[in-house]
């Protein structure tokens, strides 16, 4: 009932939003919005594009060095890397009939690090959005779609606001995030607030693996009726159901 009433609940954002990441066409300057300056040359919605911005301003481009130093330990403690390493031992361990205590326990040591991880990129969100804010289904639903254009990203990597995706590859940094949202869950770090952020990676990974939008222009949005079922589809969804889906890889089972 509680996972019921928070899909009702965020589907109701999504329709307080616009409903409509299929608004936010290709090609639509974004709209004004008071607290924020306007950004020549941007589309797509201007608070989205902010979050997605200053997270990745935060955690990558200008991380800080109490942020690099849980990298660091981090990355050491899962075999060198925190995006890929981390993702195979969740990949690994989820398939075991021990998780998720194995996961957990083995996630223990690193616990003060993902606080400090937790801490950073909550703070990104709660900057430009309330706690549960409803609006942040329709920011995840622009980010799968492709749909945010951000001129500021220009000459670093890739100007549009989604997940990144190598050359002929799927993007698997849903999985990676998943598998973070999970640690911190587990662990009890800020446990409500990822448990509710979990099913908005879900819903904005399949979107993207629908979409299949550019990370040099943006793309047109998904039809209207897509982005609302994907949505009662997908954000009603708990942890562990959420575990099962990530078992798919690339994408979402039945889906891109």
């Amino acid at each position: 009932m509680l996972r019921a009433s928070a899909g009702a609940a965020a589907l109701a954002g999504l329709a307080a939003t616009g409903v409509a990441p299929a608004r936010a066409a290709t090609g639509t300057a974004a709209q004004r919005t008071p607290d924020l300056p306007p950004v020549p040359g941007m589309l797509g919605d201007r608070r989205a594009n902010e979050v997605w911005y200053q997270l990745d301003e935060v955690a990558l481009y200008r991380a800080s060095p109490e942020l690099l130093a849980a990298y660091r330990d981090i990355g050491l403690h899962v075999g060198g890397s925190i995006e890929s390493g981390f993702r195979t031992v969740w990949q690994e361990m989820s398939k075991s009939p021990e998780y998720p205590g194995n996961f957990r326990t083995f996630m223990a040591p690193i616990e003060g690090p993902l606080r400090v991880v937790s801490r950073i990129q909550l703070d990104v969100f709660d900057s430009l959005y309330r706690p549960y804010d409803p609006r942040l289904v329709a920011a995840f639903a622009y980010f799968g779609q492709g749909v945010l254009y951000d001129p500021r990203r220009e000459n670093v990597r890739s100007p549009v606001h989604t997940m990144d995706t190598p050359p002929g590859r799927a993007p698997v940094g849903y999985h990676t995030w998943h598998a973070y949202m999970r640690a911190m869950m587990l662990l009890g770090i800020d446990r409500p607030r990822w448990a509710a952020f979990a099913p908005l990676n879900a819903y904005a990974w399949a979107l993207q693996s629908v979409a299949k939008p550019s990370t040099q222009s943006p793309s047109p949005p998904l039809p209207r009726e897509t982005v609302v079922r994907f949505a009662a589809t997908w954000l009603p969804r708990g942890p562990r159901r959420l575990d099962a889906d990530f078992q798919s890889f690339p994408y979402p089972r039945g889906i891109g």
